[in-house]
């Protein structure tokens, strides 16, 4: 029997676990249809609208997406990150195997504004870095990210540079030491520029990050602004009593 119906666990998120394990072994992969509403109903003897409670819950949990007229299918994995360490996105991604890269839209030295400088700690229209890239995991388009950095404190930034991990030239080249950051996240909808550039639909949902990152004596010298797409991250925080 694939479900008890004497257990005290609701049928449906019986089914919804059934699922989800098939997913979790690869037994359903990204990309796979999912039997009918019909099927697991005969399968299981329960009724459709019990079925459709599971995969309800599987889609709004991201295991599941739904394409009209088609079905519905195995969503691609989410990424998970940690909230506790400070880590770059291409430590996190070498970290799970993937190849990390980074197309470099835009890098130039700009004088900073009142809000920029306030957060970094500089007075305005002291030289920054802004710099705009698609961060990209096995060349699948993950996040759009804006990103400013005190020019005077970390020197000698290039395009080769921050096409690749700018942590690691900070604290290999520079021997500066990293310490920590403060980070908001907030959910919203992508707009026309984050659609074209992270491909996907027109309004669907993305991760607003943003970060201010300090060395280990308290000076912030960076402040990061990233758009992450939420059909393919998400995060994961430990909390202790």
């Amino acid at each position: 029997m694939l479900i008890d119906k004497n257990s005290p666990l609701p049928i449906y998120h019986q089914i919804e676990e059934y699922i989800k394990d098939r997913i979790e072994k690869g037994e359903l992969k990204p990309g796979n249809v999912l039997p009918s509403e019909r099927e697991y109903s005969q399968l299981f003897q329960v009724s459709r609208m019990t079925i459709r409670q599971a995969i309800n819950k599987l889609v709004n949990d991201g295991y599941l997406y739904r394409k009209k007229g088609s079905g519905t299918f195995v969503a691609e994995k989410k990424f998970e990150q940690a909230l506790q360490g400070l880590t770059s996105f291409t430590e996190d991604m070498k970290a799970r195997g993937l190849t990390p890269s980074s197309k470099l839209l835009h890098f130039e030295i700009i004088p900073a504004s009142p809000q920029v400088a306030a957060t970094l700690q500089v007075a305005e229209n002291t030289p920054v870095y802004e710099m705009k890239r698609i961060r990209l995991a096995d060349e699948i388009p993950m996040a759009l990210e804006t990103c400013y950095i005190s020019a005077n404190l970390v020197k000698g930034l290039t395009e080769e540079i921050v096409s690749h991990s700018i942590y690691k030239y900070i604290e290999e080249k520079l021997q500066l030491d990293i310490g920590e950051a403060t980070q908001i996240i907030e959910s919203s909808l992508a707009n026309e520029t984050e659609t074209e550039l992270l491909k996907i639909k027109k309004g669907s949902p993305i991760l607003l990050i943003e970060r201010c990152t300090f060395l280990t004596n308290g000076t912030p010298f960076e402040i990061v602004r990233s758009s992450y797409r939420a059909d393919r991250y998400k995060f994961i925080s430990h909390l202790k009593r």
